[in-house]
């Protein structure tokens, strides 16, 4: 938002700038994910359905679900 605000932004259109946005906000939804009260495989089927709708590409997923 910083960076929006001083219009020091590296994006070049609008749609670069809402791609990249759409998919930090899926890299932020999958880690948010935890375990909690639920049993292990409640957790798990709930990462693997962030998984797929994310389509992250980012750390190993083993270090997320971690």
């Amino acid at each position: 938002m910083k960076d929006l605000e001083t219009e020091a932004l590296e994006y070049t259109t609008v749609g670069e700038f809402v791609a990249d946005l759409k998919k930090e906000i899926k890299v932020t939804e999958l880690k948010k994910v935890e375990q909690g009260t639920r049993m292990m495989e409640e957790f798990f089927q709930e990462f693997r359905r962030v998984v797929k709708r994310s389509r992250y590409k980012g750390r190993s997923l083993v270090e997320e679900f971690k």
